[in-house]
């Protein structure tokens, strides 16, 4: 199954219009709570102008870009984890997402309603982490009991682990995400299997008005950024509902559309490169004259399991990779340059794929 990113947030706060930029899958948008029910998964293609670059070199037939999907879930609201406004039903969703991008109501407007009756985005976050938090607190204290008493019979290892239990609860109870929580490798392989929601990576997505499209005065904005350094997280800031419109435009009148408003690249190009980094991403290319096709993987990820993502016979029967930089291949001018200067490398099963290699795969079986 792909890694998958999931679109959270409070109704009414840009969600679903976000999300229909994003794939152009025309999920149903509406300005009243639990207008998503059932979540909307949509692939979306992750702009890289490594492709087009590449294309120059080899001039291929087609290009083909990466994908990964992004997951619309319904709008969470305060009460979610004790079952308030189907919200059992919501955090599931969120619990088979890999990522959570976060978005977060940072303008005012009369025609569109606040869940809360106002737009305090530090409040929004609030009401979701909590909800989480909630939820993921039941989770550990399950865990917990049930180990508790398996550690009766004096195994070690088991007191250990209901140590480390007791002290995640408390960080929990006190309201803290358990991203916050200082724990060893060993520790978090050890509640992998939990599928702790705010263990999850997070990334916010700062919706705006068109008026604020490139101000330097954004109060509301600016708040979610002081919040999301304790978690180390990205914020991207976006105008859903001029992304919803770029999205309907061809590519020549896209970059006029965004010109005019003083933008250089769409938001949703900004966001869909964040959520790749987040889900913990990266691309490789294959390039020839039938095509040059962008490939994802994890960071790191060895050469046999990479080839696996072509075709499953290229790890069974991997003899060694042909690799050359984007950069390098790209400054040579071709792959016979590229050779006669030395940049390709012959790498053999360790070796870990970097993002940007250009590879090609010897196999036998």
């Amino acid at each position: 199954m792909p890694l998958q990113a999931g679109i959270v947030g409070l109704p009414n706060v840009g969600k679903s219009t976000l999300f229909n930029a994003i794939t152009k899958a025309g999920a149903e948008a509406a300005n009243y709570p639990f207008c998503t029910i059932d979540p909307n998964v949509g692939v979306v293609e992750v702009p890289d102008v490594r492709l087009s670059n590449l294309a120059t070199v080899v001039h291929p037939q087609r290009l083909v870009p990466t994908t990964f999907e992004f997951v619309d879930i319904a709008g969470l609201v305060k009460g979610a984890s004790r079952g308030e406004g189907l919200g059992n039903k919501f955090l599931s969703h969120i619990r088979e997402v890999d990522a959570i991008v976060h978005v977060v109501r940072c303008f005012e407007s009369s025609d569109i309603t606040h869940v809360e009756g106002r737009v305090d985005p530090l409040s929004d976050i609030e009401t979701i982490d909590l909800e989480l938090i909630f939820a993921d607190t039941d989770t550990v204290a399950k865990r917990l009991d049930r180990q508790r008493k398996l550690a009766k019979s004096g195994d070690a290892k088991i007191r250990e682990e209901v140590a480390f239990l007791e002290r995640l609860l408390v960080h929990l109870e006190e309201g803290h995400p358990a991203r916050r929580f200082s724990m060893t490798d060993d520790e978090c392989f050890s509640i992998r299997d939990l599928h702790l929601l705010t263990l999850k990576p997070v990334l916010y997505a700062a919706n705006i008005s068109e008026s604020d499209i490139g101000s330097t005065d954004l109060t509301l904005v600016n708040k979610v950024r002081e919040l999301a350094l304790i978690d180390h997280a990205q914020v991207v800031v976006i105008c859903a509902q001029v992304e919803a419109e770029v999205a309907e435009l061809d590519d020549e009148d896209k970059q006029a559309f965004l010109a005019d408003l003083g933008l250089h690249e769409s938001g949703l190009d900004r966001l869909i490169t964040a959520a790749y980094d987040l889900l913990g991403l990266i691309t490789y290319f294959t390039a020839g004259p039938q095509e040059v096709r962008a490939w994802t993987i994890a960071k790191g990820t060895k050469a046999p399991q990479a080839a696996a993502v072509i075709h499953t016979d290229f790890e069974r029967g991997f003899i060694r990779a042909e690799v050359v930089s984007y950069e390098d291949l790209l400054q040579a001018g071709s792959y016979v340059a590229a050779r006669e200067n030395g940049r390709f490398r012959l790498e053999g099963k360790d070796y870990v794929v970097q993002d940007g290699d250009v590879m090609h795969f010897r196999f036998n079986v």
